[in-house]
C-alpha cells in the first residue's frame, strides 16, 4: 500500500460538537516531511474540560484511527504533558503503548517546563514490516 505523504489532509481533522459548540477536536500531523517517515503521525487531541470522562474523546480517537487507516498510516505517536493522567487513560484504553519520556521539553501555558510521555499505536490493519536484522 502507498503511504499518504500529504499533511495536513482533510482527513486527519475531526471535531466534536454538542448544540452547536465545538467541544473537541482530534488532528494528525507529519512526524517529518522526510520519505522514511511516510505512514508515521502525530495525534493532537483536545476535549473542553467539562466534556472530560464523557466518553467524546474516546469517539473522536476511534474515528481518528479509522480515518488513518484507510489513508495508510500505519503508527501514530502523540506525546503527553506529565500530569495529564485523563490523556493517558485516553491513549491506553484506544490501544497506544508508553514508550518513553523526555524531560522538560514542553512548557505549558502557565510557563512551566514538564517531561512528555510519548506513546504509540501500530495499526493492526496497514501492513508494516519489522527492520530486517543485521
Amino acid at each position: 500500500m502507498q503511504q499518504n505523504r500529504e499533511f495536513p489532509a482533510p482527513f486527519c481533522r475531526l471535531v466534536a460538537v454538542v448544540s452547536g459548540m465545538v467541544i473537541g477536536f482530534a488532528v494528525l500531523m507529519p512526524v517529518s516531511v522526510r520519505a522514511v517517515y511516510a505512514g508515521v503521525a502525530e495525534v493532537s487531541i483536545y476535549i473542553a474540560p467539562e466534556y472530560s470522562g464523557k466518553g467524546a474523546g474516546t469517539i473522536l480517537l476511534h474515528a481518528l484511527i479509522a480515518a488513518s487507516e484507510r489513508h495508510g498510516i500505519w503508527m501514530l505517536q502523540s506525546g503527553i504533558l506529565s500530569g495529564n493522567a485523563a490523556s493517558v487513560r485516553l491513549h491506553e484504553k484506544c490501544g497506544f503503548r508508553f514508550v518513553g519520556y523526555r524531560e522538560k521539553i514542553g512548557c505549558d501555558r502557565y510557563g512551566t517546563w514538564r517531561d512528555v510521555i510519548f506513546f504509540e499505536r501500530r495499526s493492526r490493519v496497514v501492513a508494516w514490516e519489522e527492520p530486517a536484522e543485521k
